[in-house]
């Protein structure tokens, strides 16, 4: 379903394509952060590499087509391994992706300027650049949802490590020797953090195994003191409360934005995260860091898209005066 809202057009302009497992997020930008134009694009049925690509084309060009003007550019968020336009791998959920040049592909299909970057890596820049952090320089973003995602944010910028290879938040290790990821390894954050890993504690507890149940139904048994929930959410806490210390005390953000959708749970939620993180970050390091929810919801990925057009435009802009 599209949405064309009536106003006025100005001039800097960039389509935003957020690409998901089972969708495609797609959304016309202005650079005050409004979106003029946004409608989803299903995937169950593009069962190859090169259809995700077409629908992706296509999706630039419905934009741009209701438009009738020029864009900046088109900003994508990829979910995986991202480095200089070219798809290093890690969508798991999506066919081939493997060491693919999608930025050339694209601009050669549609003609028009392509940045890709990490999903949650864009959702972070979402948020810091019209959302909960717009008033910060430095922030930490994480959401929480089937796994945990997660951007690092230093003085308005992006930071992924050399060759954008860093900015694993989901994977800093909080347990030597724990659980075993889905990356590989062990003890990460995302494997005693993350709403699967909450979903697993309280089914290892109730020996209820229906697959209906998930954090929204989790949260709700959390509020009437159903003990199995108390005790999957209390470790949830825990966990999660501990990475969320370890990024304060190595990059002393102003703000600690939490997305996902059991974010919105209620304000017991962040509550809970800001007590328990207080008493494991060191002081010194935490003394102006705020823990906030997360501000712009689904909408964070395409906004973010869109915001690293026009930063990653105006830095070429500055570079080349």
């Amino acid at each position: 379903m599209i949405n064309l809202y009536n106003s006025e057009l100005p001039s800097s302009y960039a389509v935003g394509i957020d690409i998901g497992g089972t969708s495609l997020k797609c959304g016309l930008v202005n650079e005050e952060g409004k979106i003029l134009l946004s409608f989803l694009v299903p995937l169950q049925n593009a069962g190859t590499q090169e259809e995700i690509i077409q629908l992706i084309a296509d999706a630039i060009n419905q934009c741009t087509l209701q438009l009738k003007k020029p864009i900046a550019g088109v900003g994508i968020g990829f979910p995986g391994l991202v480095e200089n336009n070219v798809i290093i791998g890690g969508a798991d959920n999506l066919p081939g992706f493997e060491e693919l040049p999608l930025g050339i592909i694209l601009k050669e299909l549609t003609g028009h300027t392509i940045v890709i970057d990490n999903d949650a890596n864009l959702m972070g820049l979402g948020e810091l650049t019209y959302g909960a952090a717009k008033d910060c320089t430095d922030a930490v973003f994480l959401t929480v949802g089937t796994g945990i995602g997660g951007a690092i944010m230093i003085d308005k910028k992006l930071y992924g490590g050399f060759n954008n290879r860093g900015g694993e938040l989901g994977h800093i290790i909080i347990q030597q020797n724990g659980l075993p990821c889905t990356c590989g390894g062990r003890g990460c954050l995302e494997a005693y953090a993350s709403i699967t890993a909450l979903i697993e504690d309280y089914k290892s507890q109730s020996k209820f195994s229906s697959e209906e149940i998930d954090g929204r139904y989790i949260v709700d048994k959390y509020r009437i003191g159903e003990k199995h929930a108390v005790r999957a959410m209390e470790r949830h806490f825990d966990s999660l409360a501990a990475g969320i210390a370890s990024f304060i005390n190595i990059c002393s953000p102003q703000k600690v934005i939490i997305g996902g959708g059991i974010s919105e749970a209620g304000t017991f939620y962040i509550d809970e995260l800001r007590y328990r993180t207080k008493t494991l970050s060191i002081p010194a390091a935490s003394v102006h860091t705020q823990i906030v929810a997360a501000k712009l919801g689904n909408k964070a990925g395409i906004l973010g898209c869109t915001a690293n057009v026009f930063q990653k435009l105006k830095m070429e802009h500055y570079e080349t005066k």
